[in-house]
């Protein structure tokens, strides 16, 4: 019988990656880290190392995390370990699939070839995607998988407000706002965003009779806070009753809770793909399925980079 794979981490992210260990029984360690005067990482990763690794890795804030993924990985390969597997629960990189004015560098094409030549899988959450219709068009590994947030935060909802109207603050969230609302009978509408320029975007609500509704907005992804901001004051105005909010990424850069919860939005939930105080769903249990199916699966040949 083969070695179980190896689960390694980071001492960051240690509540997340021993609930995956638990999930799927495998056993874990914690990369040690030491950084130098100037910036520099030293990396130590136990040793022997298996034949097959697993890397727990959520790229929120990614440049440093990169070139420890870099590191690990290049430092595995080198112990001999022949299928690396990467569980980033959200993937950096991903918005910019395309060069919008003369001389922009698509990062999405670069760190995707580059996550691809480092590992033989990738299993991400809802990963950013606009363009580009499948992650293994962005990440071209051999074992792209992709999970959703949104199961596991309509079951979240259900629980906390039965009957609740979910919406989505724009049109790209469409898909997704429907799939949570098919899965216990939610009505269900999106925001329509009308861009004035780089910086300006003004929402506006589909033609509900909102008053005496209890909404959901729900998105994958929460960064700034304003375009929520903007919905949930729309929907105060118009006379719900109460205005949450649901993610999978919970990005919340700086004031981003303050915005909304000034906007009148109530309670915020998120998965844990990243950590934040916010976090009430936890992906371990999909993760760990995911993990098990792509550790169970024959060899693959690699993909050619895109």
């Amino acid at each position: 019988m083969s070695a179980p794979a190896l689960l390694l981490g980071f001492d960051d992210e240690s509540a997340p990656v021993t609930r995956l260990a638990e999930a799927g029984g495998w056993p874990v360690a914690t990369v040690q880290r030491h950084r130098f005067p100037d910036g520099e990482l030293r990396l130590r990763l136990p040793e022997p190392l298996p034949p097959r690794v697993v890397v727990y890795r959520s790229l929120h804030r990614p440049n440093e995390k990169l070139v420890e993924l870099l590191l690990v990985a290049r430092h595995a390969r080198q112990a001999g370990v022949g299928h690396l597997t990467l569980v980033a629960p959200y993937l950096g990189y991903m918005r910019q699939d395309m060069a919008f004015q003369p001389g922009e560098v698509v990062s999405q094409r670069i760190v995707g070839a580059w996550l691809a030549d480092l590992f033989d899988a990738v299993i991400t959450v809802d990963p950013h995607l606009h363009r580009v219709a499948t992650l293994a068009e962005a990440v071209p590994v051999a074992q792209p998988v992709v999970l959703s947030g949104a199961p596991a935060l309509a079951d979240w909802i259900a629980r906390q407000r039965p009957g609740a109207l979910l919406l989505g603050p724009d049109e790209e969230s469409a898909q997704w706002v429907a799939q949570a609302a098919r899965r216990h009978g939610n009505d269900s509408a999106v925001c329509r965003k009308v861009r004035h320029g780089d910086r300006s975007v003004r929402i506006e609500l589909p033609d509900r009779a909102w008053a005496g509704r209890q909404v959901v907005i729900l998105d994958d992804v929460a960064s700034t806070g304003h375009t929520v901001a903007q919905a949930a004051r729309l929907l105060r105005e118009a006379g719900a009753v109460s205005v949450d909010v649901a993610v999978t990424h919970a990005l919340f850069a700086g004031d981003a809770l303050d915005v909304l919860h000034a906007a009148g939005v109530g309670a915020v939930w998120s998965t844990d793909c990243i950590t934040h105080p916010s976090n009430v769903v936890f992906m371990a249990a999909a993760l760990a399925a995911a993990l098990q199916g792509v550790l169970d699966a024959p060899a693959l040949p690699m993909m050619p980079p895109a």
